[in-house]
């Protein structure tokens, strides 16, 4: 945290100059000293400073200012820094003023002028002051701030940009948090304007789309080179293994990501299954380490970026950004993973992002604390968000159309729900219709067997029912199968339309495309192993087989 600020207001700048010399000659070392003729400059600066999450500790402020009084520029910034010390600098004429102030203001002192020798008259009143200001703040959070309605989708969106993307924020819910309404109104905004991120700069951005974030903290530049070496699309645990060993081996490597880095295995609350954590790991803690060691090792990262298409020209391909230049690569490895599918049940749209979530969505767990929340699916993913959510909600309702857990959930993960007691599994069970006002209230559910229909109070809602690969972007020559995952090795050899494509006298390498050069890793490939495992080995696996792409050509 930053010093805490000791800030002087007065229009005679003499008196500026000397307060400001006592103040700096003793606190200096401890307190930021700032100092200012005008009382709507200083004003204006508090803003700033609450917006960047600094902290004044004492205001002494000169009661006889033309532009405004001293007593009312105190009122206006006890609304702003509320804990902060408030000292009034008068002459023997402002005694009554000073006086009334101790009730209006709640002014903790007032100074008489000159205050020579400070040894006597300034630094002891200062100094008790300050003790007893540090003896009760409490510092505050140092970082975003995010101010939005909790059953707001693009709320949400936000919050999942910054969590992904382990950056430090703060969530103000409008209708809970009394903090927000006053930072609304420091920032001369107003409901109509929500979600507003306010950055450590003391900035603010209103409804701002993820790229108007990323840009803003610079998240989205890099300087490119002019060819990279193998570019990877898409920072799942394939991609993030393919970057860490295209750069330690030498690669000029460019990691490129549309939303955050992880994939769906960075939004898991714990993975318990990974070699070398016996007492698991997050997928956010997984993603930390990841990233920072392939950007030690040389890799470049840009995000988020989506990519629109690839292009291939004289062995070389040209990576098609949706804004942004375009990049020349000599290999591309896609990893770009899967999408959850949607839940095409009457109701389920109106309420994405208001209650009912795709995926983990850690970021909103805390807000089903003593609620009822459903958990749609029956693999790992659904059970580890079952267990996660069940340390926060009052039960947990898992629902699977099947009898059971035992053909789709790890047996660890079994054990574990049957252990807890606010988790019950709901077998034999869909979800027919999601109802509510602003946000998801109840759900209709419909035993498959029996036909019989029952309401439940449901708080929230998170859907794990399969995935679909997200390949709809790619236009290049990529034989797909009926699915849309991406078909690579000798299994191309079955498809009718590889002879067309494929000129080259060597078959395709374990991990090559139909495309020459283009290799696909992780979930988004035909035949993959949907476990983070896997998809880490195939990612580390595709440099091999791209050393070898580039020795041939």
């Amino acid at each position: 945290m930053s010093r805490p600020i000791i800030f002087s207001i007065d229009d005679d700048p003499q008196v500026l100059r000397s307060i400001s010399r006592d103040l700096k000659s003793q606190y200096s070392k401890e307190y930021k000293i700032l100092s200012t003729t005008s009382a709507k400059e200083a004003y204006e600066t508090l803003i700033e400073l609450k917006n960047s999450s600094e902290v004044v500790a004492l205001f002494l402020c000169d009661q006889r200012m033309p532009e405004m009084e001293g007593v009312k520029f105190l009122e206006k910034a006890k609304k702003v820094f509320p804990e902060a010390k408030r000292v009034l600098l008068t002459a023997y004429s402002d005694t009554d003023a000073a006086i009334k102030a101790i009730n209006d203001v709640q002014l903790d002192y007032y100074l008489m002028k000159p205050w020579n020798p400070p040894e006597e008259k300034l630094y002891p009143v200062i100094n008790d002051l300050l003790d007893d200001w540090h003896s009760h703040y409490i510092p505050e959070f140092v970082g975003m701030k995010l101010v939005g309605y909790q059953f707001s989708p693009q709320s949400h969106v936000i919050k999942d940009f910054l969590a992904g993307n382990l950056i430090p924020y703060r969530w103000f819910d409008i209708e809970k948090n009394i903090d927000s309404a006053n930072l609304l109104t420091l920032n001369n905004r107003t409901t109509d304007d929500l979600p507003m991120v306010i950055f450590e700069d003391g900035s603010c951005l209103t409804k701002p789309t993820i790229r108007d974030i990323a840009d803003k903290m610079g998240k989205n530049t890099t300087e490119l080179t002019d060819v990279y070496d193998v570019v990877i699309i898409g920072a799942g645990p394939a991609g993030l293994a393919a970057a860490v060993y295209g750069s330690s081996e030498g690669l000029k490597t460019l990691l490129i990501e549309r939303k955050a880095p992880g994939g769906q295995a960075g939004t898991s609350s714990r993975i318990e299954n990974y070699l070398g954590f016996p007492a698991g790991l997050s997928g956010a803690d997984l993603t930390r380490r990841a990233i920072s060691q392939a950007m030690r090792l040389g890799a470049e990262f840009l995000s988020p970026q989506s990519v629109s298409d690839i292009k291939q020209k004289d062995g070389y391909k040209t990576i098609i950004l949706d804004d942004g230049p375009e990049i020349i690569s000599r290999t591309v490895v896609i990893t770009t993973g899967v999408d959850y599918r949607k839940l095409e049940v009457k109701g389920v749209d109106n309420y994405t992002g208001a209650g009912i979530y795709y995926g983990a969505a850690t970021t909103e767990a805390s807000a089903c604390t003593g609620k009822e929340v459903f958990v749609i699916g029956g693999g790992n993913s659904a059970g580890q968000a079952a267990m996660y959510l069940s340390k926060f909600a009052k039960n947990v309702h898992i629902i699977i159309r099947r009898d059971d857990l035992t053909a789709t959930m790890s047996a660890y993960l079994i054990n574990q729900i049957a252990d807890t007691p606010n988790i019950q599994v709901l077998p034999n069970t869909e979800v027919i219709e999601a109802e509510g006002t602003n946000c998801l209230e109840k759900l209709t559910i419909q035993n498959c067997k029996t036909k019989e229909t029952e309401v439940k109070t449901a708080n929230a809602l998170y859907i794990f029912i399969g995935a679909k690969p997200y390949t709809d972007w790619i236009k290049l020559d990529i034989i797909k199968n009926n699915k849309d995952f991406i078909e690579t090795g000798r299994e191309l050899r079955s498809y009718e339309n590889f002879s067309k494509v494929w000129k080259l006298k060597r078959d395709p390498f374990l991990l090559e495309t139909s495309c020459p050069g283009i290799f696909a890793a992780g979930d988004v490939r035909a035949g993959a192993m949907n476990r983070v495992a896997s998809a880490v080995g195939e990612g580390s696996m595709a440099i091999s087989f791209v050393h070898k792409y580039l020795a041939e050509v």
